[in-house]
């Protein structure tokens, strides 16, 4: 993996060489280096470790997502501020099995950087309402409940915000 800044002097240097090879006459060496900074250019806003790590997600290979985001050693020097959203979302779906404190505070440095769903958003607020009942924070749990009812459009989560407010009473 590379830091996010050679990606882009790479993926410089092979345009400018790509131009070389259109000035020499060389018109599909030209072609074909263009193509090949593209994937530079499109690995720089599209980390390929985080990549790898939502495909595991979505298999629900906790496991093997931690071990994906583990790779990352420098998220700071290595991802672009949305990407470091997303990297301490996935810590914050893996925390949030086994270290509440932990989840929560990845939740917030997520929503903090930005996440670019408005689905993403409302369920890191909606973990954050679920950690926030558990710890008898009442009043938190419900603002972060009707932050998270108001972004989540497709009504993908509605089940369990209305679970999450039957609980609520409960308490």
């Amino acid at each position: 993996m590379f830091h996010k800044n050679i990606k882009l002097v790479i993926a410089g240097l092979i345009i400018a060489y790509a131009v070389y090879q259109f000035v020499e006459g060389n018109i599909g060496n030209g072609i074909f280096l263009l193509l090949l900074s593209s994937i530079f250019i499109f690995l720089y806003f599209r980390n390929e470790i985080l990549l790898l790590a939502f495909f595991k997600m979505r298999k629900q290979d906790l496991e093997g997502t931690k071990s994906w985001l583990d790779k990352i050693k420098n998220p700071e020097g290595s991802l672009v501020t949305k990407q470091q959203g997303y990297y301490n979302y996935l810590h914050g779906i893996i925390y949030s099995q086994k270290n509440l404190t932990q989840a929560e505070k990845y939740f917030r440095k997520a929503l903090k950087l930005g996440l670019n769903m408005d689905y993403d958003v409302a369920m890191a607020k909606l973990s954050l309402a679920g950690i926030a009942m558990q710890k008898r924070r009442k009043r938190e749990a419900t603002t972060l409940l009707n932050e998270a009812k108001k972004l989540d459009k497709n009504n993908m989560l509605t089940e369990q915000i209305k679970m999450m407010q039957q609980q609520m009473k409960r308490i």
